[in-house]
């Protein structure tokens, strides 16, 4: 498969280094750290999409794959207020930076016949993230007023997988016995 960029500023710097860190040798989790650090460092503005793309739908949140390869793809995402994902994982790690608004996170842990909340986090414009499966499911919402667009890195080639979840859990999510 050939590599798909779509032009956009400062795009090919990131996807540049993304390449120079990903090694067959590496553990997900090490990878998803590395990819994590430098979106740190080089976490474009929301500018990296277009203004009709930022506007988002008002259905249903919106991504945006700028960058495919078969290592790994670039996806913004755009959130309008109220939108959220089900809650589910993904089939490889993922490391995503907020570039606009507030995303909350909600994390999971499975125990077969239920689910239980074991984390949250407000995801604030210049914050980044990674994680690599197991232990990764979780739901992403905006509760804010605006609408949130966040940047994410999957160690998939989209074009291929169409989707980076794994699986949807619709499983009741119970209070931790304590």
């Amino acid at each position: 498969m050939t590599t798909m960029t779509l032009t956009r500023p400062g795009l090919a710097e990131l996807v540049t280094e993304v390449r120079k860190l990903l090694s067959p040798s590496a553990r997900p989790r090490e990878t998803a750290f590395a990819v994590a650090g430098l979106l740190r460092r080089r976490l474009p503005s929301p500018e990296i999409l277009t203004e009709e793309e930022r506007l988002g739908d008002p259905g249903h949140y919106v991504g945006h794959t700028l960058h495919a390869e078969p290592a790994f793809s670039i996806m913004a995402v755009v959130w309008r207020p109220g939108q959220k994902t089900v809650i589910h994982d993904h089939i490889t790690w993922c490391v995503f930076g907020v570039l606009q608004g507030v995303e909350y996170e909600t994390l999971y842990r499975d125990h077969g016949d239920h689910l239980t909340e074991i984390g949250r986090a407000a995801n604030r414009v210049g914050e980044v993230s990674g994680f690599a499966p197991p232990g990764d499911i979780h739901r992403v919402h905006n509760t804010g007023e605006e609408t949130a667009i966040s940047l994410h890195v999957y160690g998939a080639d989209l074009r291929a997988v169409r989707s980076s979840v794994r699986r949807v859990y619709d499983l009741p999510v119970l209070p931790v016995a304590g």
